[in-house]
């Protein structure tokens, strides 16, 4: 786990758990007992800590959270202090990266050399936690304190040469990093290691720590949305400033991470963080397709029909990925648009840094124009973007039926058309399945994938290892109408209008849902979209048949026309400077509330005869969002959903659920609990006997049951 050698007066202690050498219990023991080892050496007269494989680590073994086994001795501050306490300079040889536990190791080391490549972080907060292992004290003594505040408050990861500027490490290296730092090592040999050591060093910037904590707090309270994780990492900090010793912090950091570990935000975010990983290990219901007993096809070359937002974002991915594409326009004029769109794409990429002209122009070499399906005979993979047309989208079908190989997959992007309906005019429908791409794609990580009844293993395997090319968050999904993430989207949404009618205004239902960690409640996002889109699609759905229709129960279901007086005024959303809000001029970005609107509310639901009243916070929340999670649970139920972890995730990366409550299965099941969300379901049934989304689950009921049987033993 961590092995020891040497190299003439140079003992070498190698970090050996892969792939990215967590520190688990183990490890941490054998790097203590080498550190001994190496001091009690008399031929050794200096030491490099390395990492074996591609890293350096990437910190604590967070499966330890969980089993206790990451409180067992030693523990991780107790490695430190023995190696910051070595009487032998010791040096940190970092590759790869040196995440968490991996950068607190290199910041007890007495000197930190880092290969060119390798990145340097402290990623606790994104799992509800702080650098507890002495990092939070010791950061701040080693960079400022801004560069302090960023990298624990964010997460992100800083370059060798970012982190040489800063001063987190003391060389940067573009050669072999082991033959380096051994040559190096062997140039301290002679020099004390007291004032190398980290802890004995001063904060840096204590003078105008004031103003950056204070800076600190105001944009914590602007983008965090309710996340506690990010403001005890500066309160961490703060100590480290504000103690009157190295010690004195150190205890002020425990306290916190106490607080911090304990806490159902970070349990939220750990169990956010297990989920994800757990998206590649999928299956369908029952297990009986899994991705052990599949075989994904080889996709060397792909092609999209439509060159929209959507079919142009699709296309970036896959150039982006390595993997040649076609896409397929309607006339030239169209076919022009999209490829300078995309080109765009790939130029943006490179202004920011995130892409070499050389690699942008390998890209654009993988992605061709045409306008003729012939060019797409050889293709494994098509990818139909066009509008939300049944009719339009089965023409195509046919059309790629006839002229694609017949081992070519067909795939939809649709949001919600039914896959089973593409697949019968194919004479493959265990080749047709459906790949539901987030807008705009080469932005969005979902990717939500849709089996159809006869969408073969092979397919459903081909297109989940698609979605790992392309580097997105793939889920699993059955097909019915809308699927999983919209499906659920549309409760939440029919509640929003509903409330309108009865009391309440746009501001007022939005501020709700962004005080509870939204990024933008349900009528700002309906004004990005542009409200048109919403109002197409209802349309084609058959709820609108005329301008102006005022009829409140359309298709079964109770319905709120008031997006679609918006619509048929001209108020398009931001776009058009007026939708919900007013935006002050087209393609604005401050929403403001609306006198028009609150007039054209009141008026309508007046007209319709609503008596309208004062709607509590507590009740708008409830009705969004309990009204979603019942809808989620009836997924499950009907084997459209295989796990709650796949509905969390479509929520955390399609919808912006705020991570810290771990997605609207978790928050319903620890953060409110499932008898709390039955027991109100039934409660709004009984107000609302027309309204179907208030039916509970029979899987929700019998678990919420369960709760109030449990509670009523105690």
């Amino acid at each position: 786990m961590a092995v020891f050698t040497k190299n003439g007066s140079v003992a070498l202690i190698r970090i050996q758990n892969p792939p990215m050498n967590a520190l688990k219990h183990a490890v941490r023991a054998a790097i203590t007992d080498n550190i001994k080892k190496a001091n009690e050496d008399p031929s050794v007269r200096s030491i490099v800590l390395h990492g074996d494989g591609r890293v350096f680590s990437a910190g604590a073994d967070i499966k330890e959270f969980q089993s206790g086994k990451n409180l067992g001795e030693p523990g991780l501050i107790k490695v430190i202090h023995t190696i910051e306490n070595s009487s032998k300079p010791v040096v940190a040889a970092i590759h790869g990266v040196a995440f968490g536990g991996g950068l607190e190791l290199a910041l007890g080391s007495h000197y930190r050399l880092i290969d060119s490549k390798a990145r340097v972080a402290f990623p606790e907060v994104n799992i509800g936690i702080l650098p507890a292992a002495t990092g939070s004290q010791r950061l701040p003594r080693v960079t400022d304190l801004a560069s302090a505040v960023e990298m624990c408050t964010t997460g992100m990861p800083v370059s060798a040469k970012k982190a040489l500027e800063k001063g987190i490490v003391d060389k940067v290296i573009y050669g072999d990093i082991l033959s380096e730092a051994i040559s190096f090592a062997k140039t301290v040999e002679s020099k004390p290691v007291g004032p190398r050591r980290v802890s004995t060093l001063k904060v840096k910037g204590k003078e105008i720590s004031s103003a950056v904590f204070d800076a600190a707090y105001d944009m914590i309270q602007k983008r965090s949305r309710g996340a506690i994780g990010p403001l005890l990492n500066v309160k961490a900090l703060e100590a480290a400033v504000n103690s009157d010793s190295y010690e004195d912090g150190l205890e002020k950091e425990a306290s916190l991470v106490q607080a911090l570990f304990f806490s159902g935000q970070s349990r939220a975010l750990q169990y956010a963080f297990f989920s994800e990983r757990k998206l590649p290990k999928w299956e369908t219901p029952g297990g009986s397709v899994n991705y052990k007993n599949t075989t994904p096809m080889a996709l060397k070359e792909a092609a999209v029909i439509g060159g929209g937002t959507m079919g142009s974002g699709i296309a970036a991915c896959f150039i982006a990925s390595g993997i040649p594409v076609k896409l397929v326009e309607v006339n030239q004029e169209y076919l022009d648009k999209t490829l300078s769109g995309i080109r765009k794409i790939v130029q943006r990429n490179v202004e920011k840094g995130r892409l070499s002209q050389e690699k942008a122009g390998q890209q654009l070499s993988l992605l061709r124009g045409t306008l003729d399906y012939n060019e797409l005979r050889n293709v494994d993979i098509v990818i139909e973007a066009v509008f939300e047309n049944m009719d339009l989208k089965k023409k195509i079908f046919r059309r790629l039926d006839e002229t694609c190989k017949p081992s070519a997959i067909l795939a939809s992007n649709t949001s919600g058309l039914d896959i089973d309906q593409m697949a019968s005019v194919t004479s493959r429908p265990e080749k047709v399945v459906g790949t539901h791409f987030f807008s705009p794609a080469h932005v969005m990580k979902l990717l939500e994938n849709i089996r159809g009844k006869r969408t073969s293993p092979e397919t459903m395997a081909t297109v989940m290892e698609l979605g790992k090319k392309l580097r997105k968050i793939s889920v699993l999904v059955g097909n019915c109408p809308h699927f999983v993430g919209n499906r659920m989207l549309g409760p939440y949404v029919r509640e929003a209008s509903y409330l309108l009618e009865e009391g309440a205004l746009p501001h007022e239902v939005d501020q709700v849902l962004e005080d509870f960690g939204f990024a933008m409640g349900a009528f700002k996002v309906g004004d990005l979209a542009g409200n048109d889109v919403g109002y197409k699609g209802r349309k084609d759905f058959g709820f609108i048949t005329r301008e102006g229709q005022e009829d409140r129960f359309r298709q079964g279901y109770r319905y709120c026309p008031i997006a679609d007086f918006l619509v048929e005024r001209g108020r398009l959303g931001q776009k058009s400077g007026k939708g919900w809000y007013n935006y002050g001029k087209p393609g604005g970005r401050v929403a403001q509330p609306d006198p028009e609107v609150e007039k054209l509310i009141i008026e309508s639901s007046e007209k319709a005869g609503f008596k309208r009243r004062r709607i509590s916070p507590q009740e708008i929340l409830e009705r969004c969002l309990y009204s979603l999670i019942n809808e989620g649970f009836k997924t499950l139920e009907e084997n459209i959903a295989s796990r709650q972890e796949d509905i969390d995730m479509i929520w955390l990366y399609g919808y912006g659920w705020p991570r810290h409550t771990g997605g609207p299965m978790y928050y319903a099941k620890n953060f409110v609990g499932l008898d709390k969300i039955y027991e109100r379901l039934l409660y709004y049934q009984a107000l609302n006997p027309d309204v179907k989304h208030w039916e509970p689950s029979n899987l929700l009921a019998s678990e919420g049951l369960k709760g109030r049987m449990s509670i009523s033993r105690l």
